[in-house]
Order: structure tokens, then sequence, then C-alpha cells
């Protein structure tokens, strides 16, 4: 179970963000030059300077609500309905496309393992030559075929087994005796409550891939005390897997095919090691190069490797949502704006805008981490955010250490009753 998929799971960290800044500037260059949105996007950026973090973060954060209006501007004036994010055209090379809600439409490309799932699966514990059961959608969205071409790169034989048809999954289940399950935990409890009612037992279930959804302890117990050992991945269906569990169970591992910065949610800064922050991420993947997405989740870094001996870094896995835009008053005030009055104010370590009240009689105070209490300060700091947000707003200073560490750039703290 703690063997590794490749070398590559186990290299030395040195080695690994070398070759990762290595292949940076070409997977730029391959953007700008193959993809009219990053044609735009990155105009005037030369890609051989872009081979370090440092100038990664120096590039625009691309968030998914603006390839989502990117993509219906094009198809409104007839264009790409890729927004000009696809390098790939219909055709032999794009076998199947993807919708997922809003509506976004993804690419899938013919290479080997297009979704890097397998390394996620053998995590799990699959190995060659195993029948897997696949819950996951086969259609409109990409988990199905995401989950099965992984399988299949791993040497797994799969049986598609979708979503609904609870009776007729648990007998062709009963009758095909697979190694594990790939789905939703939510539905994997679903099964396995509908085996025993049906009095069909399910003694090859032993292991289970599960994404999609949360999964908490607690559920992760109650599967275990029925015999199934289950591992949560985590991946979306713009980048393909992003981070996997291991038998450690102590975070998720990043994958080895993306570069992942954790930012100061409503920036592209990033933040320091452990802060929770928006998780963004660049792929290698040449078919729909994304360059610095904002997935919108939430997460942190953890310290130190796994124990099980990958050497790629740790994270706690998903920690909620970046997105915090709150209407104060009638206005929208968005994390970026919160992050333009620190900005303004070198003194400023870390700010949170706390609003709260009632509906309809709301009032800002943002809360500041700062080594200077000088009150020159906070008079200076109000008349920011006057003047980025149009709205006033009180200000407290405190001391570094003060704020929770939970990627809150606003908390609504209003009364909604």
């Amino acid at each position: 179970m703690t063997s590794s998929y490749d070398a590559l799971e186990t290299r030395t960290p040195a080695d690994r963000e070398a070759a990762l800044m290595a292949a940076l500037p070409t997977q730029v260059a391959h953007a700008q030059a193959r993809t009219a949105a990053f044609g735009q996007v990155l105009a005037g950026v030369e890609a051989a300077r872009i081979d370090s973090r440092a100038a990664l973060a120096q590039l625009p954060v691309t968030r998914k609500h603006e390839l989502l209006e990117r993509q219906q501007a094009a198809r409104a004036a007839g264009g790409n309905v890729f927004g000009g994010f696809s390098a790939l055209a219909f055709g032999a090379a794009m076998p199947r496309v993807f919708a997922s809600p809003g509506t976004l439409y993804e690419p899938e490309g013919t290479r080997r393992d297009y979704w890097r799932m397998a390394r996620a699966i053998h995590a799990a514990g699959f190995r060659p030559g195993e029948l897997i059961h696949n819950s996951f959608s086969y259609h409109f969205v990409p988990a199905g075929s995401m989950m099965e071409s992984g399988a299949h790169a791993l040497g797994c034989t799969v049986f598609p087994g979708g979503t609904g048809q609870t009776e007729q999954q648990v007998q062709a289940m009963a009758e095909l005796q697979p190694a594990g399950y790939i789905g939703t935990p939510s539905f994997l409890k679903i099964l396995v409550e509908k085996a025993t009612e049906l009095g069909l037992p399910l003694p090859s279930l032993r292991k289970a891939l599960v994404s999609g959804e949360a999964f908490p302890p607690s559920l992760r117990d109650w599967l275990k005390e029925r015999g199934v050992d289950g591992y949560q991945c985590y991946a979306t269906a713009d980048l393909g897997l992003i981070a996997y569990e291991t038998p450690a169970r102590e975070g998720l591992v990043l994958d080895e095919g993306v570069i992942v910065e954790i930012v100061r949610p409503g920036t592209g800064d990033p933040v320091p090691e452990g802060e929770v922050g928006e998780l963004v991420v660049t792929t290698l993947n040449p078919d729909y190069p994304l360059i610095r997405f904002g997935t919108g989740d939430l997460s942190a870094v953890l310290p130190g490797p796994c124990p099980t001996g990958r050497t790629n870094t740790r994270i706690k896995g998903w920690m909620g949502r970046a997105d915090q835009t709150t209407k104060v008053r009638g206005m929208f005030v968005h994390p970026g704006q919160v992050a333009e009055v620190a900005r303004r104010f070198p003194q400023v370590r870390k700010a949170r805008l706390v609003v709260s009240g009632e509906m309809a009689n709301d009032q800002m105070v943002l809360r500041v981490e700062t080594t200077e209490m000088a009150e020159g300060l906070a008079g200076a700091i109000a008349e920011a955010i006057r003047e980025v947000t149009k709205l006033r707003g009180e200000v407290e200073l405190v001391n570094p250490g003060s704020l929770p560490n939970d990627g809150k750039v606003i908390e609504d703290a209003r009364s909604y009753q």
C-alpha cells in the first residue's frame, strides 16, 4: 500500500523543483502561441524568463469566472466554444467534450491518462489486473471518464456503473466481485446500505477512491468498520488531478504534473507556508495549458514529507471557498479590494474585513495585523477603505498572529434572522 506509482514520487524535492521550473517556460510559450486566450492574457510576457516561482507569481491569475466569461462571450460571437483556452480543435485529437455547471466546456485529449488519475488510484491501493466499480457520472461532467482513463492506465478493468440504479449496481457488485469502488463517498454509503438491505454480501469490496464531496472521518470510519478502506483525492474538470491521499492519511500529496501556489484570496500574492489561501494551479498539460488558474478553493501547505516516502508537497485538502465577495449597504465588497487597501501600507502584515450588524445596518471593521499601533495609521487606512470601496469603515490594529489562519479576507458576521 505504501509503494510509489513511479520514480517521480520519490525524487528529491530539489530535482522535482528543477524539473518543474525547466518545463514552465516552455508551457508558458506554448500557451501564448497555441491558445488565443493566453495569447492575450500573457501578451508581452517573455516566456523564457518565467523560470522560477517568483517569476510565475508576477503573472495574472485567471479565475474560473473569467474563463466562463470568455467562453460565453466567444460562443455568443460564434467563436471558439472554449473561449480560446484549448490548444485542441474538434476532431480525432479531441475525442470528447464535457460540460460543468455554468456552463463551462472542457476538452479531453487522447494522451494516456489524460487527467493523471492513475497516481491517485494507485495510492488508494488498486493494482493492475483488478476490476473497479466506477460510480462517477459518465454524462456531461468528466468525472467518470477521468477515473476510467486513469484506471486503464494503471492496468485495471472498469465497470461503468455511473449514478443511480442502486439495486442494479449492488447486483452487479455481488456478481462481478470488484476489488473496489470509485465515486462519491455518499453514494458508496448508499450502496453498502442497499447491499445489507438486499442481503447481498460484497466480500470483494475492500478499497475505495472517493472525491467530489467532503469525506469526513466519521464516514471513513463507518466504511472501515464494514471492511472498506476509503481514500480521497482532489481534482477538477479543468485541471485533472491536483492532490491525493496516501495510506499515511496526513494531508494530500500534490500530483507530479502541476505547479501549485497558495495565494491570498482576491490577489495573486503567495502566502507564507502554512497560511490558508486560495489554490492557484499551473498545469503542464499542453492540450489545455492553464497558467495560474485560480481554483477558488482554500487550502494550506503542510510541513515535511509524507511518511510513505513520497517527497512532493502536501496540502491540508479542501478548506472552503476563496470567493468571499459580500454585499455591504447595497454595494459589493471584494477580497481584492481588501488586498488593495492592505497593499498601500507596508506596515500591514495581514488584514480581515469583518462585516457585522443587522441587514440594512451594516458595520465594517478592518482588523489589521501590524507592529505599529500609531493612531495616524488607523486613520490613513480608514481613508483608503473609503476610497477603494466607496464605503465607510473602522480600523482595528491588532498584534501579529491575532487573526485566524482560515483564509478569510472578508468575514460576514451579520445576523440574518
